[in-house]
């Protein structure tokens, strides 16, 4: 109870206590917070709800039960948006939808390599990172080719070696792959200068142009994605319950203020 003393004015303190524990128990607020509820934050409110309007007799007190109702309901409300936007950005990082594709389609956007979720989480300090650790693989890249165009005895070999070691695993698993596995008009890669500097024309180079377009954009993408959340028929749904709950709100206080004036008339006030 000490919490309900700290919330009242200390003049009016035990009165108050004892209309808000009327209030606690009325018939309305015991059937109000959902079992998953914080129950102590609903009995603050309905304290402070006592303390501001002091009800005097059950029917002033049922309409300060119905304020905390409603003001509790629209709490409620602020936390089905919420989820709401988090629904719909989940569905909205999942790679079928294609919210990379979208956010870039003025830009010819690609095959996608961007996980949305990583746009969406990483600081401006990590894509700096990334993109600095992209200059430097690039680099690398640029100097195997540089080996090969100087076409000198175990080019091929050097070559391979002086690419970065995840950009060497792709290579390898290149290799790896079942001539099956290519379309009728494509041929399988070899491990030779020639295979290799078609692998870096046709796979890797393009990488790396999609891969920092993505990465120069990922504010594009980010709000693609904030965007893809919104469900404007489900907030619609929930603006209206809003409205609702405004209308009663307003007509509720209304009535509460207006039977308190009579009664304050009536007793001579």
């Amino acid at each position: 109870m000490s919490e309900t003393r700290d919330i009242l004015p200390a003049e009016t303190a035990g009165t108050e206590i004892t209309r808000f524990n009327a209030l606690k128990h009325g018939v309305l607020s015991r059937y109000t917070v959902l079992p998953w509820e914080d129950a102590d934050e609903y009995a603050a409110l309905v304290a402070s709800l006592a303390a501001e309007h002091r009800p005097s007799g059950p029917t002033e007190e049922h309409l300060v039960e119905e304020l905390a109702g409603i003001l509790w309901r629209k709490r409620r409300l602020r936390l089905a948006e919420a989820a709401a936007h988090q629904h719909g950005l989940e569905d909205a990082t999942e790679p079928y939808r294609g919210t990379v594709k979208a956010a870039l389609v003025h830009l010819d956007g690609g095959k996608q390599i961007e996980r949305v979720v990583d746009a969406i989480r990483v600081t401006q300090e990590e894509t700096a990172e990334e993109s600095s650790d992209l200059d430097k693989d690039e680099g690398m890249t640029a100097k195997a080719v540089a080996i090969l165009d100087a076409g000198k005895p175990k080019a091929y070999g050097q070559a391979v070696a002086a690419l970065r070691a995840d950009t060497r695993e792709w290579w390898e698993d290149m290799l790896s792959h079942d001539p099956e596995d290519f379309d009728e008009d494509e041929d399988p890669f070899t491990a030779d200068s020639k295979g290799l500097r078609r692998f870096i024309e046709k796979e890797l180079r393009p990488w790396y142009v999609q891969r920092r377009k993505e990465l120069e954009n990922r504010p594009l993408i980010r709000a693609q994605a904030f965007g893809q959340s919104l469900d404007p028929d489900k907030l619609s749904r929930l603006a209206r319950y809003e409205t609702h709950l405004d209308r009663k709100l307003e007509r509720t206080l209304t009535m509460l203020l207006r039977l308190q004036d009579l009664r304050r008339v009536a007793d001579g006030q």
